[in-house]
């Protein structure tokens, strides 16, 4: 059974804490989202998280860390100026930082899927903080959920996913903060990489390290040979996706209008994913908005918690129309978790045109 601990209880999250420390599974709140924490130092405990969620064991997790210190037996030292001035910007924050593992780090390999590698963060939401602080160890953590499933934001979307799977959650109500994951930055090679997008942009991390920063794609064949071993979460495998195909559509509302007409004259059930001003003007079977026009931190942190309703009766649908977003600050976030949630980007072609497979569903053509 899974245990509920009560975040705004000092005894509660301290009996978390060692519940961490002694190698059970415990959820937790940070600003992102709610992340599943084991013991970073217990292989045995670090395994239980890849069988509780699905996850497969060579997509790496994220150290969470309570202190500028505990650094010191984790990765290489002097860390670089650029890493310094990154953490004195950034710490505690949405930003994980891939740094070159120390020779006798006690990260379980389990972690870093036998890379050299592990990516770091501390988190600022402060009942994560107190956690972290409590347990006196370094936690291994991803989003709190089935694997490819919408993240977490709340702490009734984690029972929803693992209940009787993990041995508790400190509940911390809903996540009302950034509401997608971490940036992952890569800062172990000899060039500054954005391996994940978040909340943390590449234009931020010029801005403080006066170094060029590209953003990982993982099409191109250049980088077939990093996808085999990714070296950080969020890179390789199909995310976010609730239960019903995405229809990615790049566009206002006559571009919304046409694609569920579309869909509708097939017979689909259709829903509508979009900012809440589209939603009277629309006519899917289902709307669930997500932000405000013209505020992408709005989108963001309501992203997951749209797409999961799709989930729940009577709110099912055969086909959801997700309105995509500009790529600019946040942006570049909210799109690569849309990506990765319709599997194969953006749907340019009509329905009547999309081919099926042999179960009978159309399934889209990148663009």
């Amino acid at each position: 059974m899974t245990r509920i601990w009560e975040g705004d209880k000092e005894l509660d999250v301290y009996e978390a804490a060692q519940a961490l420390k002694s190698g059970k599974l415990v959820a937790f709140p940070t600003e992102t989202v709610y992340g599943l924490g084991a013991n970073a130092l217990d292989e045995q405990a670090v395994l239980r998280v890849f069988e509780a969620k699905g996850r497969p064991q060579d997509n790496p997790l994220i150290v969470h860390i309570a202190a500028y210190k505990d650094l010191d037996d984790l990765v290489q030292k002097p860390l670089p100026p650029f890493v310094q001035l990154l953490i004195e910007k950034f710490w505690p924050g949405p930003l994980s930082l891939v740094l070159k593992l120390k020779e006798s780090s006690p990260i379980a390999q389990a972690v870093t899927g036998g890379q050299n590698t592990v990516a770091i963060r501390m988190p600022s939401h402060p009942i994560a903080l107190a956690l972290l602080s409590a347990a006196k160890v370094p936690v291994a953590a991803p989003s709190a959920n089935t694997s490819g499933k919408p993240s977490p934001t709340h702490c009734l979307h984690v029972l929803s996913d693992l209940q009787g799977k993990i041995d508790g959650i400190v509940d911390g109500g809903e996540t009302c903060g950034i509401g997608l994951e971490s940036t992952v930055l890569d800062c172990s090679g000899e060039r500054l990489s954005i391996l994940r997008p978040g909340a943390v942009t590449a234009e931020q991390v010029e801005a403080v390290t006066k170094m060029p920063v590209v953003i990982f794609s993982s099409e191109g064949n250049n980088q077939k040979e990093e996808m085999k071993i990714p070296r950080a979460p969020g890179m390789k495998y199909r995310h976010y996706a609730p239960k019903a195909p995405i229809d990615l559509v790049n566009g206002g509302l006559e571009q919304l209008q046409l694609r569920i007409s579309e869909w509708k004259r097939q017979g689909k059930r259709v829903g509508l994913l979009a900012v809440k001003e589209l939603g009277q003007h629309t006519q899917a079977d289902v709307f669930i908005s997500c932000g405000q026009q013209n505020c992408l931190e709005s989108y963001a942190r309501e992203l997951y918690r749209a797409l999961r309703a799709f989930d729940d009766d009577p709110l099912t649908v055969d086909i959801i129309v997700v309105q995509a977003v500009e790529e600019t600050g946040i942006g570049v976030a909210i799109m690569n978790r849309l990506r990765k949630a319709a599997s194969t980007g953006f749907y340019m072609l009509t329905p009547s045109e999309l081919p099926v497979n042999n179960d009978g569903e159309t399934r889209s053509q990148p663009l």
